[in-house]
This record gives C-alpha cells, sequence and structure tokens, in this order.
C-alpha cells in the first residue's frame, strides 16, 4: 500500500498537481496541513484536497489563522497580510472544510502532526534538540510532520541520546527506522534552497519511504500572486526556495 504524504501546498495549486501527476498510482493521500496561505489558488487546493483518495488531511497554522483559531497578530505582516486575503478569498464550504481539520492523528504505528508532536499546530522542528524532546510526546514508532518546509529525518535510537538529522535528497528510498520523525518538505513553498515541489511516498507493505521532487510553472504561480495583490516576499521566495 503506497500513501502519498504531502505537507504545506499554500494555495499553489500548480505545485499540487504537478507532485500529483509524478507521483502516480496512489492508495491513499495523507496532507499534513497548511493546504492554504501564502499562494493564489486556496479554493482550488482545498477542492483538489477533498477529492483525492482516502485523504486524511491535518490542521496547519495557516489554516487555523484562516477560520479564525489562531490570531493573525502572531504572523510577520507579510504573512498576515496573505492570511487576511485568504480569509476573504475561501468560499463558506472550503471555510468549513478547514474548520473540521484534525490537528493531531494517529494512524496505527504512525503520529501525524503539522507542527510537532508537542504543539501539533505551530512548533518548528529546526533543530536535534527540539526533536529530541518531542520523542517523548509520542510513543508510536513513527512521526510524520511538515511545517518547516524542510525535508527532513530525525532519528532516536536510543532515548538517553540525541536525536540524529538525516536531510534525505530527491530520489533516495530509506527504510523505516523506529523511532523517527519525518518530513517531507514543502509543496507550495520550499524553503530549502531547491524551488521544485517536494512530497514523499511511504510504502508500508515494504516499510520504506521515498523523497522526490518535482519542477513546476513557477512563473505561473507568481503571475497570479501578483495579479492578486499578495506580498512581494512570498512571490520572489518561490523562484529560488527560500
Amino acid at each position: 500500500m503506497k500513501t502519498l504524504i504531502i505537507s504545506d501546498i499554500h494555495a499553489n495549486i500548480t505545485a499540487l498537481e504537478a507532485v500529483l501527476a509524478d507521483a502516480g498510482e496512489i492508495d491513499s493521500v495523507w496532507a499534513l496541513g497548511d493546504v492554504v496561505g501564502y499562494g493564489p489558488d486556496p479554493n482550488e487546493c482545498v477542492e483538489r484536497v477533498r477529492d483525492l483518495p482516502n485523504i486524511v488531511c491535518l490542521l496547519g497554522n495557516h489554516d487555523a489563522a484562516t477560520i479564525g483559531m489562531i490570531d493573525d497578530i502572531t504572523f510577520n505582516p507579510a504573512a498576515r497580510m496573505a492570511v487576511q486575503w485568504t480569509r476573504t478569498t475561501l468560499n463558506p464550504e472550503n471555510l468549513a472544510y478547514l474548520d473540521r481539520l484534525p490537528e493531531y492523528l494517529r494512524l496505527g504505528d504512525i503520529t501525524l502532526a503539522h507542527g510537532s508532536p508537542r504543539e501539533p499546530v505551530w512548533e518548528y522542528l529546526l533543530d536535534t534538540r527540539n526533536a529530541t524532546e518531542n520523542f517523548s510526546y509520542f510513543y508510536t514508532p513513527y512521526c510524520l510532520v511538515g511545517h518547516t518546509h524542510l525535508p527532513t529525518i530525525y532519528t532516536q535510537l536510543d532515548e538517553n541520546e540525541y536525536a540524529r538529522l538525516i536531510a534525505p535528497t530527491n530520489g533516495i528510498e530509506l527504510d523505516l527506522v523506529p523511532r523517527s520523525i519525518i518530513n517531507p518538505g514543502s509543496v507550495g513553498q520550499p524553503r530549502d534552497r531547491d524551488p521544485r515541489a517536494a512530497y514523499a511516498i511511504l510504502d508500508l507493505d515494504q516499510m520504506k519511504i521515498s523523497f522526490h521532487r518535482v519542477a513546476y510553472d513557477i512563473k505561473a504561480v507568481q503571475e497570479r500572486m501578483k495579479v492578486a495583490g499578495l506580498p512581494n516576499r512570498h512571490v520572489m521566495r518561490l523562484t529560488e526556495g527560500w
């Protein structure tokens, strides 16, 4: 059984469609939050995600801010502007879909969260210290997170040791190692200096995970962002993947 793992689509339908085409035939999709935010296509992305096969979707911090669960004052000015634009652009049905999303799930041996198992919506796992602390907040062999927009794997083979960091490269396939925290990277706004959309495929029959990148029409997305009046900072970062 192959599961497509995606996160941080950020209202970028062009990147999402590129990922879906590149991934090929899959049995289910797990989306780890932030379907909206930053990008120009919030309605299109929510509707596409809703229609995916055997979809499991979590609430991200931008999703939460859009529905008013998080005060957008906690965001920087450019991100706040994007949240406010998204809130007024989404139709009622798609807002209601975001409002129903869970913050945290356990599916068999795998825990799912947007940010971290300790703070599912908001915490960034950006270093081995934070990752190590978070291993005591989940008890399954594996945890999947998003939020940082960086493909990463943290493993802790001994609870008395610091977690180890792996930065997986495009096309690599790895055995699932208990205990691990795995991030597939971002579909719609990568931040590892690689502008290509990122995703992972989880094979629970073989107990392996593979990491992938796919190019998409960034200029077309940027043009839609400009037309929508979204912040130029968010427009420009797509080119370089930061």
